[in-house]
């Protein structure tokens, strides 16, 4: 094969991969995503070895998609044993948790729960409340905690706790 084809092949390559790149990052807002972090964990022994977390935290749909919340939960990552998963606080009872446990005060943001919406482009702090079957000190001794945010398409999405270094 001649020199000359294989410049053109080598230019077309170039020419295809600049066109996909283009694509692709025109529509990369249209890939709905979101992050955020763990803000504030608070926790509190229950009655048989339950505890009450409640977690806020702070998320970002950075798309031009809104998110449409279909079901929030939470789960414990621990050290040795297997992860444990909340059972979520309806958003109607979280009000009465927090008069009933005045430990838990202050209320600092809404509860983020169906059917919610992260409208594109905005951050908002919200939280999540569940009670786990486990005592407050394996509570405290986790791993980290992870909120898993589900729309109402299937996509899933989880916001983890940062680790402390000690």
């Amino acid at each position: 094969m001649s020199k000359q084809f294989w410049s053109f092949l080598a230019v077309g390559a170039v020419v295809v991969a600049i066109v996909v790149w283009f694509i692709w990052s025109g529509t990369e807002s249209n890939h709905l995503t979101l992050s955020g972090k763990v803000i504030k964990v608070r926790s509190m022994p229950l009655e048989d070895g339950h505890s009450l977390v409640v977690v806020d935290f702070r998320v970002t749909n950075p798309t031009s998609v809104p998110l449409v919340v279909n079901d929030v939960s939470m789960s414990i990552e621990r050290y040795k044993d297997t992860p444990l998963k909340g059972q979520e606080v309806s958003k109607s009872d979280v009000d009465t948790m927090f008069q009933a446990h005045p430990i838990l005060q202050p209320k600092f943001n809404d509860v983020l729960a169906p059917p919610d919406q992260i409208p594109p482009g905005k951050t908002l702090d919200r939280m999540v409340e569940a009670s786990f079957e486990a005592p407050a000190n394996e509570i405290d001794s986790r791993k980290q905690i992870v909120v898993h945010i589900e729309d109402v398409d299937g996509a899933g999405f989880d916001i983890q706790e940062k680790p402390e270094t000690k």
